[in-house]
């Protein structure tokens, strides 16, 4: 690997990082909100939610990008104020990568705050346990696997974005480019023995990532039969 393809994973690793901890702090109220409510709009909360999953990235980064842009409304209303714009820098690709992320974290934690049955709650309230005791107490503990399953399902859909990431950080050296960037340039060039090297490395984490989640899981069932 050469300097700048160690500077993409670098890069690559960091907005991983930064977006799953952000999503974990945003996903996290969201995902118990929509397991415990019956409003209405929930549904349609759901739905924006799950967006990414079905829309190609490319159009998601386009209006990520006019959204960013110095013209856009989040862009715009930065410089406004005397701020930079976000497109083409690394805050813009962790805000893309967020929305982008999104369903990765807040339905694995979604589907297991669902699972907390409400008698266990309703006996933690009698005990007077307040609001934000039964959750880090009760809802955390037995919601385990599903912050694994979030938090590795976020890192590693993070690590592989390319669509979103391109349009909206484009292909800056050592600000915006990452792995999946580098690749798409080696392939570009033909230089297809690199263009190994970072993509069977992209290839084996991902599948020693999703290992690890299947793996506890199954422990976990095994213990609990």
């Amino acid at each position: 690997m050469s300097a700048a393809d160690w500077q993409a994973l670098v890069t690559t690793l960091q907005l991983a990082a930064v977006t799953t901890l952000v999503l974990l702090l945003l996903g996290t109220p969201l995902a118990w909100w929509l397991a415990r409510t019956r409003s209405r709009a929930a549904v349609i909360i759901e739905a924006v939610v799950a967006l990414p999953l079905v829309l190609p990235p490319t159009v998601l980064g386009f209006y990520m990008l006019v959204a960013l842009g110095p013209h856009g409304p989040i862009g715009g209303t930065l410089q406004a104020m005397g701020l930079p714009h976000l497109a083409f820098t690394f805050t813009g690709l962790v805000v893309a990568s967020t929305l982008y992320s999104l369903p990765f974290m807040v339905q694995p934690l979604k589907d297991a705050f669902a699972a907390v049955g409400e008698r266990m709650l309703d006996v933690a309230s009698t005990l007077r346990a307040s609001p934000l005791d039964r959750f880090f107490s009760l809802v955390v503990p037995l919601s385990r696997r599903g912050f694994l399953t979030a938090l590795t399902l976020t890192f590693a859909h993070t690590v592989g974005e390319f669509g979103v990431v391109l349009m909206v950080g484009g292909n800056i050296p050592g600000e915006t480019r990452v792995l999946s960037i580098a690749i798409y340039d080696h392939a570009e060039a033909l230089d297809y023995a690199s263009a190994h090297v970072l993509a069977g490395g992209l290839l084996a984490a991902s599948f020693l990532l999703l290992l690890t989640i299947y793996m506890v899981n199954r422990r976990y069932r095994m213990i609990h039969l």
